[in-house]
């Protein structure tokens, strides 16, 4: 991925931060010479440096058929919003852009089977995302329609060898210039730009600590 040092990001809590914001990432590896994608929700876990991924296909899809060993990529959508020229104080900076947020991590990917391992990761995905609706709704384990379910996904899980964060936040402009951007983000709503505004804002507030 193409990141300018002022853009590149080295905490591993900027990629948690990415993934709470948006755990539905795009799977891509080499299929008969060509890049095959696959978009899906992922289970994340993080100790330390070492980062793992853990989802599921449909068994329908083939990307599962011979993905395991490869070298494969994941990217992760953080939030994003068009930038216009007219937000900059400087005058002289007439340049309209696009600010976002992204990861793309590299590594290898181990495939399963087994039903123990298959109901964990439904059951992990459908807690978590059941219970941003409270639904009441939760995944039976034990009923022959759920075994039967579970015969029809492959799961997966993804070990990360390298990791690459790219902030582009406006941080090689001046500071005010940052402020007018975050400033009409934050006014003109909708969940990305103030994601993005958000984002500006915590990292303009950590530089003004660092400095005093």
């Amino acid at each position: 991925m193409y990141t300018p040092r002022h853009f590149a990001e080295h905490d591993l809590a900027a990629l948690d931060e990415l993934i709470a914001h948006d755990a539905f990432v795009t799977l891509v590896h080499q299929q008969d010479g060509a890049p095959f994608a696959t978009h899906l929700p992922v289970l994340y876990r993080r100790d330390g440096v070492r980062v793992e991924l853990r989802g599921h296909w449909s068994k329908a899809n083939p990307q599962w058929r011979d993905i395991g060993g490869q070298s494969a990529l994941i990217i992760v959508h953080g939030p994003h919003a068009y930038v216009s020229p007219t937000w900059y104080v400087d005058s002289d900076q007439r340049v309209p852009t696009w600010n976002y947020a992204t990861a793309h991590l590299y590594g290898r990917v181990e495939t399963t089977d087994d039903p123990a391992e298959l109901e964990a990761i439904v059951t992990a995905l459908s807690d978590i995302y059941e219970a941003k609706h409270d639904s009441g709704w939760r995944f039976e384990r034990t009923t022959p329609d759920t075994r039967r379910e579970l015969r029809g996904i492959v799961g997966f899980r993804f070990f990360a060898e390298r990791i690459e964060l790219k902030f582009k936040l406006s941080q090689n402009h001046p500071v005010a210039n940052q402020r007018g951007v975050i400033d009409h983000l934050e006014q003109h709503g909708g969940d990305d730009r103030r994601a993005v505004a958000a984002m500006m804002r915590t990292r303009l507030n950590e530089e003004a600590r660092d400095e005093t």
